[in-house]
C-alpha cells in the first residue's frame, strides 16, 4: 500500500518527464498536455531559461527567511509589479500558494476595515484554508467546517438586481475571480465587475480579485484586472507566477500597504531565493517570447476549429477556456485515449484547457483533429 495519502483522482498513467506542452509517461508514450499542472506550468514543462535560474539559485543559496535581507526578494518583487504595470498597486507580499494569499488578503481586510462580514460570489472557489472556505461556494468542502468559518454572504455572478440590493455596510471585502473556473469557466460581466468595485469603494469595503488562475498571462493580459479595467484593493496571484515552483504573491494598493504594519504579515518560506529566481525567470521568458500573443493566438485556433464539433460553446479567455458539451465526459475519456490531458470541472458538461502558455499550434491541432474524430 502506497504510504501517500490520496486526494484526487489522478490521471491513469505515470508521468515521467515533462517538456514544453507535453507529458512522457513511463511507458514512454506522449501526451499534450492542456491541463498544464492546474495552470501552473505557464511556461511549459522544464523550460531551459527557467530550469537554468533554479540550479544557479540553488547552488549560491538554496534558502534563508525573511530574517535575512535578500536583493533577490526585492528584485522579484519589482519585477512582479512592473508586470502587473498599470494595475495601480504598489507593494507585494510573498507566500507560498493561492490559498494563502487569499487568507492573508481577508486578514488584510479585517484588519483594516474591522469589519467581520466576508463576501464571495456563487459559485466561487478560493481554497482550503479556514477563511478561504468561508468565501468559497462548495458545500462538500464547507459544510464540515461551517462552524469554523467566518460570518459571509454570496453575492449572485452577474446579477444586477442583487448587486443593486446588496449591503456592504459591514463587509470587509468582496473577493471575486474575473473567470470562476472550477464552476466551470464563468465569466465575470465587464460592467458588473466594475460596478461591483465602485459599490465596494464607496461603502469602505474593500475589492480582493482572486486572480490565482487568470493571473501572470493566463487570459493574454498580464492579469485580469487590466483586461477587465477593474481597480483592485488587493490582488491574489500564485499558481504559474513560477512556473511551478511553489510562490504566491498579494499585490496592494498604496493605501491597504500604508494601512498595514510590518508585523501584521509574515511567511517563513515565503519569497525564498530558489522561487524568485524561479519568478524571474518566468516573467523574462514571457516577455521575451511574446507568450500574451502566442495565448490569444491559441485561444483564436481552437475557437475557430471547434465550430461545428460536439462543443457547443467554447467559454473563458485566453487559454482558461472551457468547452461545453453535453457528451463532456465520454468526450474526456476520448481525448485521453488520443493522448490528450483536459480537467473536468463541478458542471459536468463543461472541460477546462489549462495548458502552458507555450502552447504549440501542433497541439492545438492535435486536440482539434481528435475532437472532430468523437462520435457519442
Amino acid at each position: 500500500m502506497s504510504a501517500l495519502f490520496q486526494t484526487y483522482t489522478p490521471f491513469p498513467l505515470v508521468m515521467q518527464s515533462g517538456k514544453n506542452d507535453r507529458i512522457t509517461a513511463a511507458d514512454g508514450s506522449e501526451y499534450f498536455d492542456f491541463y498544464g499542472g492546474h495552470c501552473v506550468a505557464s511556461t511549459g514543462h522544464c523550460h531551459p531559461e527557467v530550469v537554468r535560474a533554479i540550479s544557479e539559485q540553488a547552488a549560491r543559496l538554496l534558502f534563508y527567511s525573511t530574517a535575512g535581507a535578500l536583493p533577490l526578494r526585492e528584485e522579484a518583487a519589482g519585477a512582479l509589479l512592473g508586470f502587473a504595470h498599470g494595475s495601480g498597486l504598489s507593494k507585494v507580499f510573498f507566500c507560498n500558494s493561492g490559498a494563502e494569499a487569499n487568507e492573508n488578503a481577508l486578514k488584510i481586510a479585517h484588519k483594516i476595515t474591522g469589519r467581520k462580514v466576508v463576501m464571495g460570489t456563487v459559485g466561487g472557489w478560493h481554497g482550503r484554508t479556514l477563511a478561504c472556505l468561508s468565501v468559497t461556494d462548495d458545500d462538500k468542502i464547507t459544510r464540515p467546517m461551517r462552524h469554523w468559518l467566518l460570518p459571509r454572504r454570496s453575492l449572485p455572478l452577474n446579477d444586477y438586481q442583487a448587486l443593486d440590493q446588496a449591503d456592504f455596510s459591514d463587509v470587509a471585502a468582496c473577493i471575486v475571480e474575473p473567470i470562476q473556473s472550477l464552476s466551470g469557466i464563468v465569466a465575470c460581466d465587464p460592467t458588473w465587475l466594475r460596478s461591483l468595485a465602485d459599490k465596494l469603494r464607496a461603502s469602505g469595503a474593500l475589492l480582493i480579485m482572486d486572480e490565482i488562475q487568470t493571473g501572470v498571462g493566463r487570459i493574454g493580459t498580464p492579469y485580469a484586472c487590466h483586461h477587465f479595467a477593474v481597480q483592485a484593493d488587493l490582488l491574489c496571484s500564485a499558481k504559474g507566477l513560477a512556473s511551478g515552483v511553489p510562490i504566491g504573491a498579494v499585490l496592494m494598493s498604496a493605501e491597504v500597504a500604508g494601512a498595514l504594519s510590518a508585523a501584521d504579515l509574515g511567511s517563513t518560506f515565503g519569497g525564498g531565493p530558489l522561487a524568485c529566481a524561479a519568478l524571474l525567470a518566468t516573467l523574462k521568458v514571457i516577455e521575451q517570447e511574446d507568450l500574451l500573443s502566442n495565448v490569444l493566438k491559441r485561444e483564436a485556433q481552437i475557437r475557430a476549429g471547434l465550430q461545428g464539433t460536439v462543443v457547443r460553446a467554447v467559454r473563458g479567455r485566453g487559454l482558461l477556456l472551457g468547452l461545453e458539451s453535453e457528451h463532456a465526459a465520454e468526450l474526456k475519456k476520448h481525448l485521453f485515449e488520443a493522448r490528450i490531458l483536459v480537467g473536468g470541472s463541478n458542471n459536468t458538461q463543461v472541460l477546462r484547457l489549462m495548458p502552458p502558455m507555450t502552447l504549440s499550434e501542433e497541439a492545438v491541432a492535435a486536440l482539434l483533429a481528435a475532437v472532430h474524430r468523437f462520435a457519442p
